[in-house]
């Protein structure tokens, strides 16, 4: 490569600092500057995870991980083998940045801060000369004469070799229109990763005293969507508008695409129990009766629940709280059981989860080789990150893709 091959980078966020500053590493004699459209660099880096950022995730088996994206999981299935959760845990430990793993496989730089991601970042690229433009809004690329000219908003152009495109997911399909005389096609953007919201009443009031519990989390639910066969467990957390935690997130994530053709407006069933279905719970209900027969109901909750939601089942069961267990009607025990294993909450509305909004949709990924990342139909035009057809649920997976594409780029860029 001639010391004047120049690499853009079109984006300032994970996959793009990735792939910037590990193609200027590999191949000093590349040029390598990063364009970025707002003013702040590595803006998901800094809100993932509270402010800590989520890493990675610690899954070290390729097919198990590739479970992990709702769409893109056979590409990722692919691209893992040239760059894995291994080799990001490696790559940041050679830099100083040592990463720890949660009870639930989450993993966090050992400081807490996500501003310890970002530094690392920041320094690799002083340190191999790659050039940052903030406020630089890219409006269109044009391929020339194997060269790409990019025109941005405040006028100028500038002349590229390579360009990787690394802009991030977008809510819009009309944000994709810069990209469009690139003869890409894209799958139509929709959220991923978002809570949900209970319906309102005609006083638009939230009617369901449910989110009177707001804080309350229960450790493992089992939350299904009426009319689908969409379903999911875990956590669960109670917010003052719905619902939110890992099985809410998750469900959102498989369900991008069918939730979003309800209008965000349909029907759940929690099973607060996790496991234990109806009539299983049935038929464990009266050696459970037996066993607490003279206790208060409102005392005694043998399901390990919280106390506020074990009272807020009691009260849409209406049973007597003050009641004996021995005394509980049979009318009154098949509806706290029903209660219990299929909750029926209306949903109407989605809320963005914090500030980690993921969309669904992107770049097809027919048109992309998963070798390079490298376009189909352009020579040394580089796809990374969200702007793929690629999402993972929540956990570090959606980081992991924006590491391996970024980097597969680099490899691909730096060695041609």
């Amino acid at each position: 490569m001639s010391a004047n091959k120049r690499l853009i980078v079109i984006g300032g966020g994970a996959a793009g600092f990735f792939c910037a500053i590990n193609a200027a590493r590999i191949n000093p004699r590349l040029k390598v500057l990063i364009l970025e459209k707002s003013n702040k660099l590595l803006s998901k880096v800094s809100v993932s995870g509270g402010g800590r950022c989520n890493v990675t995730h610690a899954c070290f088996d390729i097919v198990e991980m590739s479970r992990k994206y709702p769409r893109g999981g056979n590409f990722v299935k692919k691209t893992f083998h040239q760059f894995f959760t291994t080799d990001t845990v490696s790559w940041f430990e050679e830099r100083g940045v040592t990463l720890k793993t949660e009870t639930d496989g989450r993993m966090f730089p050992v400081s807490n801060s996500s501003q310890t991601i970002i530094n690392c970042l920041l320094n690799e690229a002083s340190k191999y000369n790659v050039e940052v433009l903030i406020k630089t809004e890219v409006i269109s690329i044009k391929n020339e004469n194997n060269l790409f000219k990019i025109d941005v908003a405040s006028g100028g152009s500038m002349i590229a070799d390579y360009v990787c495109i690394a802009s991030g997911g977008t809510p819009k399909a009309s944000m994709f229109d810069w990209l469009k005389n690139l003869g890409h096609s894209f799958e139509e953007p929709v959220p991923s990763l978002f809570t949900f919201n209970i319906s309102k009443g005609d006083s638009g009031k939230v009617k369901d005293p449910i989110t009177d519990l707001m804080g309350v989390s229960i450790s493992n639910v089992t939350v299904k969507i009426i009319g689908t066969k969409l379903v999911q467990s875990g956590p669960l957390l109670i917010t003052h508008w719905g619902f939110s935690g890992p099985a809410i997130l998750k469900l959102s994530a498989w369900g991008a695409r069918e939730l979003a053709k309800t209008n965000y407006n349909f029907k759940i069933l929690i099973n607060w129990l996790a496991d234990i279905n109806e009539q299983e719970l049935t038929e464990r209900f009266q050696s459970i009766r037996f066993q607490i027969a003279t206790q208060k109901i409102i005392n005694k909750n043998p399901f390990g629940l919280p106390q506020r939601l074990w009272e807020y089942l009691l009260d849409i069961t209406g049973v007597n709280k003050d009641s004996r267990w021995a005394d509980l009607p049979s009318k009154e025990q098949n509806k706290l059981i029903k209660n219990l294993c299929s909750c029926e909450f209306s949903i109407k509305g989605k809320t963005t989860f914090k500030e980690e909004f993921v969309t669904a949709g992107g770049i097809k990924l027919n048109e992309i080789d998963h070798n390079t990342v490298m376009s189909k139909k352009i020579p040394n035009l580089f796809f990374a990150g969200e702007i793929l057809d690629v999402d993972g649920v929540t956990g570090g997976f959606n980081f992991q893709h924006a590491w391996t594409s970024g980097f597969i780029a680099a490899k691909a860029i730096a060695s041609s």
